[in-house]
């Protein structure tokens, strides 16, 4: 009887030790402009192992995009929450969130680079394998992790969660050296019919490795807890979004094995 009261007293403890999620955040710089990012792994092992970038949607980096890190690291990964925005740049209001946003959609060389330092912050972090790196992205995040993609960054693969699928720079899909897919909303009345053909064209134009997954039913902010339907057109899906994130953990386990 002691035997066993050890034996789950150890099996219990282990467990435990498992679920260990350290996290942190971390200061780091693209140009002139101070960023803080959030990092999450599970500190029971020492050893390096493969991470996934993940981009916030457009009030910034917040508690959602957190949770999400903490997700990926219990299973398995070192998850990195980049910053595009900037310390202390965190809107509150959709017309702020649009604004700040609509900054980099209409610069997409200077998200480019934010992504990138992001990418390259994480990179040099000590428990992550530089060589198996995949990025994915929330709404602006999903538009940003495919921008990532085009400027040629060595990763295994984006995934964009309800991100713009429009295609600014046609021939950039030529640079994309990874695999790409897009969880979309059937329904999402952001993304007109003519972004997902000219989003389609460039990949197959490119020769890229991609997919595109459409939820019926589901619209923008399929995946966000907090979309309650109040701004049109957005809502949490649970169907959509538990899909969602079957289909991203199979791509993950596929490009980063």
């Amino acid at each position: 009887m002691k035997k066993l009261i050890a034996l789950s007293t150890a099996l219990f403890c282990a467990v435990v030790v498992r679920a260990a999620i350290h996290t942190e955040t971390v200061e780091y710089k693209q140009g002139n402009t101070t960023l803080v990012g959030f990092m999450a792994y599970d500190d029971a092992t020492k050893d390096p192992r493969p991470g996934v970038l993940v981009v916030h949607q457009w009030k910034g980096l917040t508690d959602y995009e957190q949770k999400r890190a903490e997700m990926l690291a219990k299973l398995g990964y070192v998850a990195f929450c980049a910053d595009i925005y900037g310390k202390g740049v965190r809107p509150t209001t959709p017309q702020d969130a649009g604004a700040e946003a609509g900054k980099y959609k209409r610069n997409r060389a200077l998200l480019r680079e934010r992504v990138n330092a992001g990418l390259d912050t994480f990179r040099r972090q000590k428990f992550v394998d530089p060589k198996h790196i995949a990025a994915i992205g929330y709404c602006f995040g999903g538009t940003t992790v495919i921008e990532l993609a085009r400027s040629g960054a060595d990763l295994a693969g984006v995934v964009s969660f309800h991100g713009g699928l429009d295609s600014p720079t046609p021939a950039d899909g030529k640079n994309i050296k990874c695999k790409v897919l897009a969880c979309h909303g059937a329904d999402d009345p952001f993304v007109p019919a003519k972004d997902l053909e000219a989003f389609e064209t460039e990949m197959r134009d490119g020769g890229v490795d991609w997919r595109l997954i459409k939820y019926g039913g589901a619209v923008h902010s399929f995946t966000d807890w907090k979309a309650d339907g109040s701004m049109k057109g957005a809502k949490y899906d649970e169907r959509a979004d538990k899909r969602s994130w079957e289909d991203m953990k199979a791509f993950c386990a596929d490009v980063l094995k």
